[in-house]
Formats: C-alpha cells, sequence, structure tokens
C-alpha cells in the first residue's frame, strides 16, 4: 500500500463518507445489510486506489466505485434472499430535534422509501443527482449515456412526486 493511495483514501473517506452512507442506507433498508454495504464499498475503495491514474476526478472515482460495489452487493441479495414487504423495514431515524429537522429527515425518509420501488440502477441514478452530481458525472460513473441519465431522473422525480401527492391525500 503505497503512501499516496492511502493518502487518496484518506480523502475520500473524509469527503465521501456521508454520501457513500446515504447511498448504503437508500439501497438496503436494514441497518444491519446497509452497514455491510458500508463496509464493503470503504474495502473496494480502498483497494481501487492502486487503480486510480487520475483520470478522472476523485469524486467520479469515488461513486463509480460505490455505485458498482452496490450494485452487485444488491444483486448477489436479490439471488439469495426471498423479498420482504416494505412496512416491515424501519425507516431513518431523526437526526435533528427540531420540527424542520424532523420534516426534512421525514422526507428523506419517505424518498429513501419510494426509491425501494424502482430499479436499482434507477435508485442510484437519484442518489447520484441528489448528491449534486451533473448528469455528466451520473453518465461517467454508471456507464449510462447522457440521455438515458436525463430520463431516468425526469422518471423518477414524476414517481417520487406522485408518492409524495398519494401520501399526503393519505393523511
Amino acid at each position: 500500500m503505497s503512501k499516496q493511495q492511502n493518502a487518496l483514501y484518506a480523502e475520500a473517506g473524509a469527503n465521501f463518507a456521508p454520501a457513500i452512507a446515504r447511498l448504503a442506507h437508500a439501497m438496503e433498508r436494514q441497518p444491519d445489510q446497509a452497514a455491510e454495504l458500508v463496509q464493503e464499498i470503504h474495502l473496494e475503495l480502498w483497494r481501487s486506489f492502486a487503480r486510480f491514474e487520475g483520470q478522472c476526478s476523485l469524486s467520479t472515482w469515488v461513486y463509480r466505485v460505490a455505485h458498482n460495489v452496490a450494485a452487485d452487493h444488491v444483486g448477489r441479495q436479490k439471488r439469495g434472499m426471498k423479498t420482504v414487504p416494505l412496512d416491515q423495514f424501519e425507516t431513518l431515524p431523526a437526526v435533528h430535534d427540531t420540527e424542520r429537522g424532523i420534516a426534512e429527515n421525514h422526507a428523506m425518509a419517505r424518498v429513501y422509501h419510494l426509491l425501494q420501488r424502482i430499479p436499482s440502477i434507477d435508485a442510484q441514478v437519484v442518489l447520484l443527482w441528489l448528491e449534486g452530481q451533473s448528469g455528466a458525472e451520473i453518465s461517467a460513473i454508471t456507464g449510462l449515456g447522457g440521455s438515458a441519465v436525463s430520463v431516468r431522473i425526469h422518471r423518477a422525480k414524476a414517481m417520487i412526486a406522485e408518492g409524495f401527492h398519494t401520501h399526503n391525500e393519505d393523511m
């Protein structure tokens, strides 16, 4: 393990650990599975810096590795597990104790819940978009074409908006 590899991993961990955790919790609603996915991503990220040549930004590299590990992890889980009704999953705990913070956390928990209803590649595209990645960056990370990324984001936004609309009518 080179010093540069360690430095890159330390920088990636410092800058992207929250995003990696959000990705894991969106892809795996069960806390133990999400924690396992976070560990898998960090391990592969650490390993991957031996191959990092700087041909893309650190951000793109981190998200690409996280995307690939998450896709593999979820694929393995789907092949080996039976489905469980969504109402048996826990929601994410509220981080803030203020009314606004609780509302924001409830909204994000709702988004994560809705993301569970769409194919994992679409969920990953939306998560990258929510993390502030551009369409070009999402395309580079996922390997999808730019127009495919735009279409997936548009469809997911519509699905999320409909999910919130339906949720508000049920209240």
